[in-house]
């Protein structure tokens, strides 16, 4: 029998990519995985294309791997197949070039002896079942594909296409599936949430409770939503003692100004409103903010931050705003110098995570936490609001849920001794 070749997934990017990864390998029959990237024979970069500075990373790794291990076959998948794929096969910086729709189709791929670049279409959603997720606790589920959004910041579109719903009993299926196989928690992920349902006529709201009554579906988070896409049977849900309670609902900022250039659907007025109907309800928020878009001066900045301490946000996942080659906002002036955008990326983070101590502080009992994988006494794992907590125990807890009362809160995150 000859030797089987050793395949090396090196990951950029974001929790969808990190689920591409797992299609990709559940459907590798005949090869093996390593973990060394230096003696495989094979190395598939998962790529990111969301700024230019993710297209740099992928270029870097890519020309770091040529040195490193040159006898590797390199092949690209992920987003930057589709925007960066071309020039890079033309220029023999990598064997083959996959597209997102041959990713089930990766084990014939491999075998290619010759150069290849088969990209496929934008309009393929896999329908494969992952029934285990390599060293983690959690499992990441995909539901949808793509996005019909066209903010003027964002690529993502022309590289994954538009919104298009995995089917529901593919979904049912696999969490089924990975309920009995001990998986207790379950991220919905996928390029645009909230969209998924409008091709095929049913919703969010439909499929988490379809979800719900999965035996050993303990609690399900969502991974982002539009302000837009909640409505009120989403609404309904937030009682449900299996919803995580945190959301994270994407405003990217909260200058109505801003909001207007960025071609965004969202209003600071519905968005205000919104948040503290969800908050009343003791959820947990969190955010997306892009500082620094061209167009934000002085007057929209100071606007924005006075919102911001009036929104009952825990969480924000901030960006310095970077420019994407082929979108809107990369001609648009004035453009906002970089030590600029750093200084408000900077007033942004402390202003939230302030409010995120504040309201551990108010929510440190009942906390149920999933442990993750911990070593030397020392496990981590997130509560229901998405808080990280850092438990001692003698005991080992890996994959272990909790309930903690006796919980330290300190300014960077939660401790608790079992």
């Amino acid at each position: 029998m000859p030797n089987r070749k050793k395949v090396y997934f090196k990951t950029f990017g974001c929790r969808t990519n990190q689920f591409d990864t797992q299609v990709m390998m559940s459907k590798l029959s005949e090869f093996d995985f390593s973990n060394d990237e230096n003696t495989s024979d094979i190395i598939v970069v998962n790529s990111c294309t969301v700024t230019n500075g993710a297209d740099s990373s992928v270029r870097n790794y890519i020309s770091s791997m040529k040195r490193k291990n040159p006898h590797a076959k390199v092949i690209l998948a992920g987003c930057g197949s589709h925007s960066k794929g071309e020039s890079l096969f033309e220029d023999k910086k990598v064997f083959g070039v996959m597209g997102h729709s041959e990713k089930e189709n990766i084990n014939e791929i491999l075998k290619n002896e010759t150069p290849f670049y088969q990209i496929g279409d934008l309009e393929h959603i896999d329908s494969t079942i992952v029934e285990e997720f390599v060293g983690k606790s959690r499992a990441f589920i995909k539901i949808q594909e793509g996005c019909d959004f066209r903010c003027s910041y964002c690529i993502i579109p022309a590289v994954r296409g538009d919104a298009r719903s995995h089917k529901e009993e593919t979904i049912i299926e696999q969490v089924s599936k990975l309920a009995s196989n001990g998986f207790g928690e379950f991220i919905l992920t996928g390029t645009n949430v909230g969209s998924y349902g409008q091709d095929h006529n049913t919703s969010m709201a439909t499929l988490l409770k379809k979800m719900s009554m999965i035996r050993g579906v303990r609690r399900i988070r969502i991974g982002s939503l539009e302000p837009i896409q909640i409505d009120d049977a989403f609404m309904e849900l937030l009682d449900e003692p299996w919803m995580a309670k945190h959301l994270h609902i994407a405003l990217q900022h909260t200058s109505d100004k801003m909001l207007e250039l960025m071609n965004r659907r969202n209003t600071f007025a519905t968005d205000i409103a919104l948040f503290e109907k969800i908050a009343s309800k003791g959820y947990a928020l969190g955010t997306d903010f892009i500082v620094g878009h061209p167009g934000e001066d002085e007057k929209e900045w100071t606007e924005a931050v006075d919102r911001v301490k009036s929104l009952p946000l825990t969480h924000v996942h901030a960006f310095s705003y970077s420019k994407r080659d082929n979108t809107a906002s990369a001609t648009m002036k004035p453009e906002i110098r970089g030590n600029v955008a750093k200084e408000r990326h900077k007033e942004l983070t402390s202003i939230v995570k302030a409010k995120n101590y504040a309201f551990r502080r108010d929510h440190n009992k009942d906390l149920e936490v999933l442990l993750e994988n911990g070593k030397e006494g020392l496990f981590t794992g997130f509560d229901q609001y998405f808080n990280k907590v850092e438990v001692t125990s003698q005991e080992d807890l890996s994959s272990n849920w909790v309930l903690l009362n006796n919980v330290e809160v300190v300014s960077d995150g939660n401790k608790a001794a079992l």
